[in-house]
């Protein structure tokens, strides 16, 4: 889920500009602010469902087809828009022309201190912002597939069993789930054909240099049809991989967002409904032990046009880590969902995640930073202190900026919570300070400078202000949920998004692992709960 937009928050204010563009965007968020309070202007409409699954990422994709194609209709709720896209489109924003569709409508942009006349909008990224930390959460039919370049990456078996419960059965999910997921996402590397382009010469040196320094390098898996790229090359399209202008959505197409895998083929079967526009706003355990969902249902501007209350059978919780903990952490502490586990909220982590700006001065990567992602360093020798170094691609600002980005990740023993404020009525993430340092500063950032090599700059913009586009845990298996996102003691609601993992994705980005965990998990559940709590 990277997006250049290279971000920094702190508890009250939101930047969330492109620093490699030479700008941030300053904002502040109402605190605890909650559209859709009725009044008699406002509708209200009453609707059963047989499952409703809240968020449209790689948890509610999955969760969406795999129940469909066992014969049961789901209402999959998402709070934002469809983003198509096609050859020529100009559907996403650009980070170096930045626009309301970057932006979730809560946030009130300001550069340098100024503010922007950007209308609200139902845009693709929110901040949710907490005590050291801000984790990046997207909206939009898709989720985070959407903003993310797109590797996909496996975990090794021993950093896999390290830092997962064992009885996930590593051999299962590498024979059977991680492949699925692979295919539903039509994983592929870049041809070689395509990076020996001059569009390609920040891959090409990243490889050059990790590779001197003794480094394992190989091509990432991408869920990208590169055909999109090489004709960019030839002059059949505008550029949109092969400028780098692919951060925060590709323009052409060819990328196999979750919008266009699972949730194609999920409203395919004729049994899934997506409802856009859809913000819940509170969940709630109904006396008959069925479940109620709050929604607002908004225009794009977050206007409230709409109130609907919602019961159905069983809830899916999908609307990522963070939005998924705080809807359930909310409920519990005001009484809507009794006896909720107490290890709800704990957890919680950054993936390790860091990201580098790396400027060589006098030789440059050239003028046009193809990407999304060609080349990683994936160091996976010790399971407790794995990482994994990628080049990504730098957005076009009109000028060689002479920069390009590197990111990384890894395991980490950091962890956070997001704790209920009665005071706000929500939940506020509480991150240690120094709770992943360790392995950045020891292990990452090392890595990142060697490649960098002594006479290029290296920023490291989460020195400056913390952030993670890969929030994991809140509502974790084993002391929230079982494996298959059960929540103890609550039948009929399950968790499978990143909320269930454990705070780490085994030094991976995160995407491939919670949607193999759950396809395995509802391999389980259409076995076990369909026709009963389902």
């Amino acid at each position: 889920m990277w997006g250049y937009i290279l971000s920094g928050f702190s508890r009250r204010s939101f930047l969330a500009g492109a620093a490699v563009a030479g700008a941030a965007f300053v904002g502040n968020p109402v605190a605890g602010a909650r559209t859709g309070a009725r009044t008699e202007r406002i509708p209200l409409t009453r609707e059963d469902h047989r499952v409703v699954v809240i968020g449209s990422g790689f948890g509610g994709g999955v969760t969406a087809l795999r129940l469909a194609e066992a014969g049961v209709p789901v209402t999959l709720l998402e709070r934002g828009l469809r983003w198509p896209t096609g050859p020529d489109a100009d559907t996403f924003p650009h980070a170096a022309s930045p626009d309301k569709r970057i932006l979730w409508h809560r946030s009130n942009p300001q550069l340098f201190g100024t503010p922007l006349a950007f209308e609200p909008y139902a845009g693709l990224l929110e901040a949710v912002v907490g005590d050291n930390m801000t984790a990046l959460c997207a909206a939009g039919v898709g989720g985070g597939s959407l903003v993310y370049q797109g590797m996909t990456l496996q975990p090794a078996q021993h950093v896999f069993e390290a830092n997962f419960p064992q009885e996930l059965d590593w051999a299962t999910m590498d024979r059977v789930h991680y492949p699925r997921v692979a295919r539903m996402l039509q994983l592929a590397t870049a041809p070689d054909e395509l990076i020996a382009s001059p569009n390609y010469e920040a891959a090409r040196t990243f490889a050059r240099n990790a590779t001197r320094e003794g480094y394992p390098v190989s091509k990432i898996p991408m869920p990208i049809d590169w055909n999109y790229a090489l004709a960019e090359l030839r002059g059949e399209m505008k550029p949109s991989y092969t400028n780098g202008d692919g951060a925060l959505g590709v323009n052409n197409g060819g990328k196999h967002s979750v919008d266009v895998t699972y949730i194609a083929a999920a409203e395919a079967t004729g049994l899934v409904t997506v409802e856009t526009l859809h913000e819940v706003r509170d969940v709630e355990r109904a006396p008959d032990g069925r479940w109620t969902v709050y929604v607002d249902r908004t225009d794009a501007s977050g206007t409230v046009v709409e109130n609907k209350i919602l019961t159905t059978k069983a809830l899916v919780m999908a609307a990522g880590s963070a939005n998924t903990t705080k809807l359930l952490l909310r409920a519990s502490a005001t009484g809507r969902i009794p006896d909720m586990p107490d290890a709800l909220g704990a957890g919680w982590g950054t993936n390790a995640d860091r990201i580098y700006v790396w400027t060589d001065p006098v030789n440059g990567f050239g003028e046009k930073g193809g990407g999304p992602v060609i080349y990683g360093s994936l160091q996976w020798d010790d399971p407790t202190a794995a990482i994994t170094v990628i080049q990504a691609s730098f957005p076009p600002l009109g000028l060689d900026s002479r920069s390009t980005v590197m990111v990384g990740y890894g395991v980490s023993s950091g962890r956070g919570r997001f704790v209920y404020d009665a005071a706000i009525d929500d939940a506020v993430l509480q991150w240690p300070r120094e709770g992943d340092h360790e392995i950045q500063t020891s292990r990452i950032g090392p890595v990142a400078a060697r490649i960098a090599g002594p006479s290029t700059l290296l920023v490291d913009t989460n020195a400056v202000v913390p952030t993670t586009w890969h929030p994991l845990g809140g509502a974790n298996m084993g002391s929230v949920c079982d494996l298959e996102g059960r929540v103890l003691g609550q039948p009929g609601l399950y968790v499978l998004d990143g909320a269930l993992m454990p705070g780490n994705s085994a030094a991976c980005n995160p995407s491939m692992t919670i949607a193999a965990v759950a396809e395995r998990a509802l391999d389980h559940l259409v076995v076990e709960d369909v026709g009963t709590l389902i």
